[in-house]
């Protein structure tokens, strides 16, 4: 059987359970469960800590494993991404006193406090700077204000957690992350169509079908508004005139072609989310 590492615990597990609930596989009922097999899929999870999953895929003890881009450039493991999964999304960037850094180079010979430390290490390294870096395991804002370090490198979404600690963000972008695939291997039995699956996943995730009635003679002009994935789907109504239209389109702005064809003269616009998909 397939041998998956999942997250047990934190922002990366009950999304990544809920995608594989919806690609159809059975995992865990009881968050206590540690290995739970799933024969009809032919696969076997294993819930482990988001920060050692790279370190047991890259040693071929696991087939596959569910992380985060982050954890794995910081583990060094042999495990390499092959999905981006769409989730967990993060910005890793350098954040210091107001006013006391502008760019990168002023790092150089400062103390940095992170919890990525061969991440941000490799970072400074690529970029010339040499900087000690602080190892530590959460709440890096206030490592500035205890005085443990000049400066952090953390996730920021907003700023404000670090604006509340007198901290700015300076230089450029250390990393964008988001929750990933992981494999040391990709030839083994069984991965692909565990890709392939949670690929229809991210797409169902990111797409809707948006059904219509139409006045034929518009059909070229509504296929210009939304033309769908390939092309729409076209089907004849007992009245001659009219067509009904079906098309795969974004979900994302999918309220602005609603409008756009109804202007144009369609009618009984309908949007119907999508479970799954193989594109």
């Amino acid at each position: 059987m397939l041998k998956i590492a999942v997250p047990n615990k934190g922002s990366l597990a009950e999304t990544a359970a809920q995608m594989l609930a919806e690609a159809g596989y059975h995992g865990r009922r009881d968050p206590k469960e540690l290995i739970v097999a799933d024969p009809a899929n032919g696969v076997e999870f294993f819930y482990l800590r988001p920060r050692d999953i790279a370190t047991y895929v890259g040693s071929g003890a696991l087939d596959v494993g569910v992380t985060g881009r982050d954890l794995l450039l910081d583990s060094h493991s042999k495990a390499r991404e092959i999905e981006d999964l769409g989730f967990a999304r993060s910005t890793f960037r350098f954040a210091g006193p107001v006013g006391r850094f502008q760019e990168l180079g002023d790092l150089q010979g400062k103390r940095i406090a992170t919890s990525y430390e061969s991440l941000v290490g490799d970072f400074l390294a690529e970029a010339g700077i040499t900087a000690d870096i602080v190892h530590l395991d959460g709440a890096v804002e206030s490592a500035v204000r205890l005085g443990v370090a000049d400066a952090v490198a953390d996730v920021v979404e907003t700023g404000s957690t670090l604006k509340k600690q007198g901290l700015e963000i300076f230089g450029p972008v250390i990393l964008e992350s988001s929750a990933v695939l992981v494999t040391a291997d990709q030839d083994i039995p069984g991965l692909a169509k565990l890709q392939r699956r949670l690929q229809g996943v991210v797409v169902a995730r990111q797409y809707v079908l948006l059904d219509y009635d139409l006045p034929k003679r518009l059909l070229e002009q509504a296929t210009a508004i939304a033309a769908g994935f390939e092309s729409p789907t076209v089907s004849p109504l007992q009245d001659p005139e009219w067509v009904a239209v079906r098309v795969m389109l974004p979900r994302k702005g999918v309220n602005g072609v609603m409008d756009d064809l109804y202007e144009l003269g369609a009618r009984a616009i309908l949007v119907t989310p999508i479970a799954a998909a193989r594109i």
